[in-house]
């Protein structure tokens, strides 16, 4: 018998109260650990089939993928194809994969047909990033994580204010997102892709200490903040993947 909406809405704040619960005590018990030692508390918690990692392949996301690859390489990792991703992304994916092993790599796409609706000519960034980043980011991003448990992420407090509090572990809707990363400075990340002599996206070395789709990155000038690149000019900070947009589209009817 199909659930009416207030069962299905009963259902979903039951569930968000128990990813609440769950991100809660994970936090209070494991939330000051290293990062691999993170990654295999989750990894244990919620199974390979129920645990995902999320990366851009941009600046910072060697590191992280490093060490899931070090726990296990055959975690699922997420990538986002937005259709509007540097030529030296794309190539940067499949070189880091490869030199990880990460054997799990998954391809996320917009919707084509919302595409074909809502930005058919592809130049919907030029009037609202906020409705670009929506259909190539949010909504594809939740249909992505949506078979998931929960998701790992390369997020740090460092790198804006909408991130300067966030736990390790946290609730999103009926699911937990993980930031093992979350209180690295850039030091510890430098030092980290130093001692593992890992590749870097051949981008930072232009000055995209950030990176997104093209049309909305440039380079950071000296001294600016590293994602000072992104949406430039702009109050946005965030596409939405990480805030209350991503859990809006997990909860709707058509996941």
């Amino acid at each position: 018998m199909e659930l009416t909406q207030k069962q299905r809405e009963t259902g979903q704040r039951d569930e968000a109260v128990s990813a609440l619960a769950v991100a809660a005590e994970l936090e209070g018990r494991y939330g000051r650990l290293e990062p691999e030692e993170i990654i295999q508390v989750a990894l244990d918690r919620f199974g390979l089939d129920g645990l995902a990692a999320v990366s851009s392949f941009g600046a910072d996301s060697a590191a992280l993928l490093h060490i899931v690859a070090t726990v296990d390489p055959s975690v699922p990792v997420l990538f986002l194809d937005t259709g509007h991703h540097f030529g030296e992304t794309l190539q940067y994916r499949d070189a880091l994969a490869a030199d990880l092993g990460l054997s799990n790599l998954q391809i996320v796409q917009p919707d084509e047909t919302r595409l074909a609706v809502e930005d058919p000519t592809g130049l919907l960034h030029k009037t609202s990033t906020d409705a670009c980043c929506d259909v190539r980011k949010v909504e594809p991003m939740a249909r992505g994580v949506a078979p998931f448990k929960a998701w790992l992420t390369g997020r740090k407090r460092h790198q804006a204010s909408t991130r300067n509090a966030i736990p390790v572990f946290e609730a999103v809707g009926s699911r937990v997102r993980i930031n093992p990363l979350a209180s690295w400075t850039t030091s510890d990340q430098a030092a980290y892709m130093r001692a593992h002599a890992l590749r870097e996206n051949p981008l930072v070395a232009y000055g995209y200490l950030s990176i997104g789709c093209f049309p909305c990155t440039q380079p950071v000038a000296p001294g600016e903040d590293p994602r000072s690149g992104r949406w430039a000019g702009q109050a946005k900070t965030e596409c939405g993947i990480h805030l209350s947009g991503l859990d809006a589209s997990l909860t709707s009817s058509t996941l």
